[in-house]
């Protein structure tokens, strides 16, 4: 009975044994003939991205939540549906963008004092021994072009803007796309990769362009560079520029991953249409504005968001051009601003039939125009409304276009980057 009985406990653990032997893993592969699966990398990815919010996936109607008062067609109201994203809580301020500015000011002096060129970090072992406020490093670098000397008594040397430029290449996805293309692409790959060169300073004169017969000129000379305003949006961007800075923003982000040894991430980027219609709703599927219908107003009398009250009272909203921008309550995605304060850019092309053609599910229509191309072809779309806009350009579903290469004083952007939820 006991000899039975161990017969009968050898033929149950041998098995189990075996498997335990031929389950050990052969570089990270468990070999028990079955499928396991194996990770890309044993790396760590990200945690929450630093200033923005979660928008999750969702349906809504795009288009107007009430009549067209123009009667002009270009958005008609349909239903789509959106991914989940991650977008900056408030529109990317001055000193957000000047770090932009500042990264290639340094990079550029770099390269120039004979570091080698890359184009993913700055060269701090160069660099830590300059001084720009020294008058000799500024008369070495004025010959060259980099800094401008002023004949004029007490005006210091100051750092030329048209040398901020910021080379980045990118792969054109659209024209690897086509089956014609294939076949260049193995003969000359270097065809499909777009290399481009974007001046970076902020176009300031847009405060006395905009506006004719109108004294702006303090906030030319101080909306970018007086610490004040550091935390009002940045403008004077156009969309190469927003567009450049998240480049910028990606190589930043994925160069510090890398170095790390964590996994890289998705791209910064500028919104869709559709995302930033779907983002600035907050929820509100068919509301008017983000914090709802009808009115501009609380029930306490207080105006909703900055932008141009009545007739003309800048004022009244509490901030005469720009404020703060997280000023104002946010939207039920937790976003500030989404209408008001400054329009922003998004990444679509402008067509007045778009929402006859595109898709229902992440809806998005493109066209990297060139220099050469009409300016038609230029045309990008911006939401939002601004300061100096009345009340219709605040609703979540008014469409309206800048071209590309145009900077105005009240226009601005914010990112968004696909990621999977953080907890």
């Amino acid at each position: 009975m006991i000899k039975n009985l161990t017969n009968f406990i050898l033929i149950i653990t041998l098995p189990i044994a075996l498997i335990s032997c031929g389950g050990k893993s052969k570089g990270g592969v468990i070999d028990d003939g079955q499928v396991h699966g194996v990770s890309p990398s044993s790396r760590v990815s990200m945690s929450m991205p630093l200033g923005m919010v979660y928008v999750p996936p969702g349906t809504f109607h795009m288009g107007p939540s009430d009549e067209d008062i123009n009667y002009t067609f270009t958005s008609r109201n349909r239903e789509v549906s959106i991914p989940g994203y991650w977008m900056d809580a408030t529109e990317l301020t001055n000193n957000k963008y000047r770090e932009f500015v500042w990264w290639v000011r340094d990079s550029t002096v770099a390269v120039m004092l004979g570091a080698p060129y890359y184009d993913t970090v700055v060269h701090w072992k160069q660099l830590k021994n300059v001084k720009y406020e020294d008058p000799k490093f500024k008369d070495q670098l004025a010959g060259s072009g980099y800094f401008i000397k002023v004949d004029a008594q007490g005006t210091k040397p100051f750092f030329n803007p048209e040398k901020l430029i910021y080379s980045y290449t990118t792969i054109k996805f659209e024209e690897l796309n086509k089956k014609d293309n294939k076949e260049k692409f193995k003969k000359s790959p270097l065809d499909f990769f777009d290399k481009r060169k974007t001046p970076v300073y902020p176009d300031t004169t847009v405060w006395m362009r905009d506006f004719s017969y109108s004294y702006n000129e303090p906030m030319t000379k101080r909306y970018f560079a007086h610490p004040s305003f550091g935390n009002y949006p940045v403008v004077g961007v156009n969309w190469k520029q927003a567009t450049a800075f998240c480049n910028w923003r990606t190589r930043k982000l994925n160069t510090y991953l890398e170095r790390k040894k964590m996994a890289i991430e998705s791209d910064f980027r500028l919104p869709s249409e559709a995302e930033w219609e779907y983002a600035a709703r907050g929820g509100r599927s068919n509301s008017m504005y983000p914090w709802g219908n009808y009115y501009l107003r609380n029930k306490k009398g207080c105006l909703l968001a900055n932008f141009k009250p009545g007739r003309g009272n800048y004022a009244e909203d509490g901030g005469f051009y720009t404020v703060r921008v997280d000023a104002y309550w946010p939207n039920g995605f937790g976003l500030y601003n989404m209408s008001g304060n400054v329009s922003e850019w998004t990444n679509s092309y402008f067509n007045e039939g778009a929402y006859n053609i595109v898709h229902d599910m992440s809806p998005d229509l493109r066209y990297d125009a060139q220099d050469n191309d009409p300016p038609r072809m230029k045309r990008k779309v911006v939401r939002g409304g601004s300061w100096k806009d009345v009340g219709f350009f605040l609703q979540t579903s008014t469409r309206n276009y800048e071209y590309q290469d145009t900077a105005k004083s009240y226009i601005g952007f914010r990112c968004v980057i696909d990621l999977v939820p953080r907890k």
